[in-house]
């Protein structure tokens, strides 16, 4: 039975608690709330990539770890847009999506015929070759110095300077894209993704597209990487090569498979998870020293999920939480004629 496209009532009252999330931090005493704001927005534009990521992997069973190439090119065509050209936050917003999903879409190109490590392979090395890339055209990228003071995020002329107000941007974006994934994959479009990921064989016996839908699969969960992208380069407002390393790609990869893969909701949980673990051991004083921590951390949390939690947080908590059918009735004995 297919489900309703619209949210459960439970998840309005989770987005309406995030919606409430600024000024109750503002009433807690010792909290920094321009910076925990800043953390909370990171890991929401780094739940629009997974969100787009499981898309793609999750869901339609392509590999992927050139996602922080993707990434790139919606912060750097967000920025030179904005501040090399004058274009309003607004339009550069989706124009980085779009731009992001055309280079998507070719990169799709090659799965046609490549699967597995292959397709990793060619991945990597998009992934390997955007900052270099941004090197090359120095000139309109600002090549290893990167592009410095970007504009403020506009909304009808506003500009979202404080932290509160680039939250709620990034707030009701991510629940805009999250809407549109939950019901991309209850649609025909998710139907034929999942069918591709079980059995390509199958599925083109079937009649599905193979070409028609691993392009369309690279190109969305592409887009979803570009919005992502102009919303990080105008909220840290600098952008350089180095911000988008292959580490970046393994670090959104880990998040799907945390969070849960073929989840929408797994997406946000891994995202938010594993963007506040680095900074919870950060803080530890025992482990102040240990340089590069985060990718001990990475790789450990991956490690016993895969062991213990094999469909992500997300899918262990549905387990927790679903109720446990009654056991089945013994079906009556038949008596015996006498």
């Amino acid at each position: 039975m297919r489900q309703s496209l619209f949210p459960h009532p439970k998840s309005l009252l989770l987005v309406l608690a995030a919606a409430l999330l600024p000024p109750l931090l503002g009433v807690i005493p010792g909290i920094p709330v321009g910076y925990v704001l800043y953390l909370v927005c990171l890991a929401l534009i780094y739940a629009i990539v997974a969100l787009g990521l499981n898309l793609l992997i999750g869901y339609a069973g392509q590999f992927s770890l050139g996602h922080a190439g993707f990434l790139a090119i919606g912060a750097y065509a967000s920025a030179v847009l904005t501040q090399r050209f004058g274009w309003p936050f607004l339009l550069a917003l989706p124009m980085a999506g779009l731009l992001t999903a055309a280079v998507g879409f070719l990169l799709g190109l090659p799965a046609l015929r490549l699967s597995g490590p292959y397709l990793a392979l060619v991945t990597l090395g998009f992934g390997l070759s955007i900052p270099q890339l941004v090197l090359w055209r120095g000139e309109l990228t600002g090549g290893a110095g990167g592009l410095r003071d970007l504009p403020p995020a506009s909304v009808l002329g506003l500009e979202l300077r404080s932290e509160s107000a680039y939250y709620y941007l990034v707030f009701l974006v991510i629940v805009a894209l999250t809407l549109f994934a939950r019901n991309v994959v209850q649609s025909h479009t998710g139907r034929a993704f999942i069918a591709i990921r079980d059995s390509e064989i199958a599925a083109q016996a079937m009649g599905v597209n193979l070409t028609r839908y691993k392009t369309t699969a690279f190109a969305l969960s592409a887009f979803y990487a570009g919005v992502a992208g102009s919303l990080y380069a105008h909220l840290i407002r600098f952008i350089s090569p180095e911000s988008f390393t292959v580490i970046l790609s393994v670090e959104f990869l880990t998040m799907i498979v945390v969070g849960g893969l073929g989840s929408v909701s797994g997406s946000i949980v891994g995202a938010l998870f594993l963007t506040a673990l680095p900074e919870v051991f950060a803080r530890l004083p025992v482990l102040k020293d240990f340089k590069n921590l985060f990718i001990v951390v990475f790789g450990a949390v991956l490690i016993l999920t895969i062991l213990f939690f094999p469909r992500g947080l997300a899918g262990a908590w549905s387990t927790r939480t679903r109720p446990i059918p009654p056991p089945a009735e013994p079906a009556a004995r038949p008596q015996e004629a006498v």
